[in-house]
């Protein structure tokens, strides 16, 4: 069975987060995270809800709109760095899943977004 886009997503950051965690010794790490990382996590996953794509979206990192914040982003580029590989001996599922969404293509909503922003960069 496979998972929904959006739950399947937080899920996914919620391993990497935990993994990151972990493997770089944050105090807490054992009791569901520091506190950082639990605010990362939290940011996070409203930025999934408040996700403007919803279901149809493609993976974060292919996203035509960057909802996270500057500094959020570089974070959240750290902890998928670290944990990334990693993922694949912890959550092999999860990794996979990801993987392939990956290579999912756009759908015409998220395509025209793409199109409309290509246009205004162009100055056309």
């Amino acid at each position: 069975m496979i998972m929904e886009v959006l739950r399947c997503e937080k899920k996914t950051i919620e391993a990497m987060v935990c993994i990151y965690c972990r493997g770089n010794g944050h105090e807490g790490s054992r009791a569901g995270g520091c506190a950082s990382c639990r605010d990362l996590l939290t940011y996070a996953h409203e930025r999934l809800d408040k996700c403007v794509f919803g279901e149809n979206k493609s993976v974060c990192a292919q996203c035509p709109i960057h909802c996270y914040q500057p500094e959020r982003r570089a974070e959240i580029k750290a902890v998928m760095r670290y944990a990334g590989p990693r993922m694949l001996l912890r959550h092999p599922w999860l990794a996979l899943q990801h993987r392939l969404a990956k290579k999912k293509k756009f759908t015409s909503r998220v395509q025209a977004v793409i199109d409309r922003k290509s246009r205004a960069g162009s100055g056309t």
